[in-house]
């Protein structure tokens, strides 16, 4: 296996991914960027520890294989030696004894099958012959490949201070080189997927082929249909461990070194867990930690290693490796393994490392400010720190943005506001969009109406023409006593409603070409006004608040609107009021608001008024086309009008307020 310090193990499954940003939260070296609303892993930033892998529900972060890989050297010429993780047991025996599985893996076509432990054994010793020889330093123990990466990348000034051994698993991987020539091929098994990253790192790159995790051990059995019954159980190969057995847990390495951690000296201190060994690296930076030898894992020991399968807890993991141990420990032939341990005491287990530092410099103050404003926190109380972004503060969401491993849209609160912002504006263009199809729906209903009324008028006009005329021919020449007087009378006057009304229908059905002119507002309200008789006991005041009356609209159709709301505002005050009528601009647009005092419009009434022939008034007093024909004569002018009313006088006082919008500017042309 060559060398190459950047790969990385963990590959993402876009359609899996939720972006929860718990894999952004979860990895210690920050090496997950959102891109496009995707968790995206950086490989010269990762550290392959696999905690992503581990925590995301949803399986979108998945460890890369080696399964190809393993069965290409399988069917090689050379023979191949499998080297077991010394936390075995806690994947598999809770299936199948031991023997047993030796004899699966032996039936996949390995010709050696050992157990790592032995090397654990080794290292052990020598670390305990380090810390002998060099107890006036302080140093970090570097068996943990993801510890190893993470100080190379993020603490460069650290690199000396680890340990310059060995991992158990590339001990072990020397050792049967030693035993068995360069020729035998290594590959290991194990919980742990920094491991990969480890059998290519520079330093030791060559010594272990493939690795694989026990996940893809339990994929290579099913698709070779390999199972307990269908093989010979056998015990491992030579040479066969001691204590190196409980490697895998927390302190395991002092455990089995003979090194104590004194809680009163001090001088080793073990800890594990990635927010745990994160923070004792910031301490052990800053010189704060008094000591000789910092241990860390950066699981919570391998026992609970990425690429083990098992839904055991720590506590039950542990009493299944701790009774593994027992059990091996008391049949074990100590004069062999100390026969063994005499062999290969000269062994070579030195390394050196390799810094690939990754930390990036702290971006402007200023760059820093104006993305957490951009974000809506302008002051420190803003930044509510939830973490829900993966980040711990929202500081550090800046900063990563800034790096261009964040997005904006990972703050949580932000986006949530940002929702409703956009909520908001639906619900705007919503209300909009209905305003609009009711007012197409009306215009639709007014045209249908207005083809109806403009055939019905044209056909009863020229008969009710004659009708009238001689009616009043017939009121003429007879005699004011006669009694036949009242009856003509009578005709000639309903005549006349009934022409009033055929009126009213030309004027609401004809096709209007509205014809624009700079005109004076004032002098509009003022005209139409003068041609509605105004009912004793009704004040009438304008207000203008223009400082520019001049207004281009059609001054025939509009005066006709002012006659048209007036005479409805009049008939509203039967018992006396007043009508303000104000005109004012606003945004560009002229306001003509007719505001009275009248009885009001019934709340039932209001979605109805400017429908045709729809009225209030008791019959014989309204056609019910005037607040239609003042409808279209606004659109025709690309206007609006708008009604509000309160007929309640338990609600406050009575009254009625008829706005209406006209563009102070507009363009000449037809319309309905």
């Amino acid at each position: 296996m060559t060398g190459n310090s950047n790969i990385c193990y963990v590959k993402t499954v876009p359609d899996r991914c939720r972006v929860c940003y718990t894999c952004v939260r979860e990895c210690p070296a920050k090496s997950i960027r959102i891109n496009e609303g995707q968790a995206q892993v950086i490989p010269e930033r990762c550290i392959n520890c696999g905690n992503c892998v581990r925590v995301c529900s949803q399986g979108a972060k998945q460890i890369v294989t080696a399964i190809d890989a393993v069965e290409e050297l399988l069917r090689g010429p050379d023979p191949v030696a499998a080297c077991i993780a010394p936390s075995f047991p806690v994947e598999f025996m809770q299936d199948y004894e031991f023997r047993v599985l030796v004899g699966m893996i032996r039936k996949l076509g390995f010709k050696l099958v050992t157990e790592v432990a032995f090397g654990a054994d080794l290292v052990a010793e020598r670390y305990r012959r380090f810390i002998v020889q060099n107890k006036k330093g302080q140093w970090i123990s570097s068996s943990c490949p993801a510890v190893v990466g993470f100080v190379e990348r993020y603490h460069k000034d650290l690199t000396d201070k680890l340990v310059p051994i060995v991992s158990p698993m590339i001990a072990m991987a020397r050792i049967l080189h030693h035993i068995h020539g360069k020729e035998m091929k290594i590959v290991f098994i194990g919980p742990c997927v920094a491991k990969k990253a480890e059998a290519r790192s520079n330093k030791v790159a060559g010594e272990v082929d493939e690795v694989l995790t026990f996940s893809e051990l339990r994929e290579m059995f099913e698709k070779n249909k390999v199972d307990p019954q269908s093989c010979e159980p056998s015990n491992f190969d030579p040479p066969r461990p001691a204590l190196g057995a409980v490697f895998p847990m927390s302190s395991g390495i002092l455990r089995a070194a003979g090194i104590s951690e004194d809680l009163v000296t001090n001088d080793v201190v073990a800890t594990a867990g990635i927010e745990d060994f994160v923070s004792a690296l910031e301490e052990f930076a800053s010189g704060n930690l008094d000591m000789v030898l910092l241990d860390l894992l950066c699981c919570s020991g391998c026992i609970m290693g990425p690429g083990i399968t098992s839904r055991e807890t720590i506590l039950q993991r542990r009493t299944r490796l701790g009774h593994y141990v027992d059990y091996r420990l008391r049949g074990l032939d100590k004069g062999e393994w100390y026969t063994q341990m005499t062999r290969l005491a000269g062994l070579d287990l030195s390394r050196t490392f390799d810094p690939k530092i990754q930390t990036l410099e702290a971006p402007p103050t200023a760059d820093i400010r104006k993305i957490l404003e951009r974000m809506g926190k302008f002051t420190p109380q803003d930044e509510l720190n939830c973490g829900a972004c993966g980040y711990a503060t929202c500081r550090e969401h800046a900063i990563a943005i800034s790096r261009g491993l964040a997005e904006t849209e990972m703050c949580l609160p932000y986006t949530i506001d940002e929702l409703r912002q956009a909520l908001k504006e639906v619900e705007a263009s919503h209300a909009r969009l209905q305003d609009a199809q009711e007012a197409l729906m009306h215009s639709e209903k007014l045209a249908s109406l207005g083809q109806l009324a403009a055939g019905i008028a044209h056909e009863v006009n020229n008969p009710l023409g004659v009708v009238l005329m001689y009616a009043h021919v017939l009121l003429d020449e007879c005699p004011a006593d006669s009694s036949m007087s009242a009856d003509l009378q009578m005709i000639a006057e309903q005549a006349d409603r009934c022409k009033t009304i055929v009126a009213g229908l030309l004027d609401f059905a004809r096709q209007n070409r509205v014809v624009l002119q700079p005109v004076d507002i004032r002098d509009v309200v003022s005209q139409g006004l003068a041609a509605t008789p105004v009912s004793e006991g009704i004040s009438v005041v304008v207000q203008n608040e223009l400082e520019d009356p001049t207004v281009e609209i059609d001054k025939d159709q509009i005066v006709q609107v002012v006659m048209n709301i007036a005479s409805n505002a009049f008939a509203a005050m039967s018992d006396g009021g007043r009508l303000t009528i104000r005109i004012r601009q606003e945004n560009g647009s002229v306001f003509l608001d007719f505001i009275d005092t009248g009885v009001g419009i019934a709340k039932e009434n209001i979605n109805k008024i400017f429908e045709p022939f729809f009225t209030t008034k008791q019959i014989g007093k309204g056609t019910g086309l005037g607040l239609a024909v003042v409808y279209g004569i606004v659109k025709m002018h690309r206007g609006d009008i708008s009604v509000e009313s309160n007929a309640d006088a338990l609600r406050g006082p009575t009254g009625t307020v008829f706005r209406i919008r006209l563009p102070r500017r507009g363009q000449n042309e037809d319309a309905a």
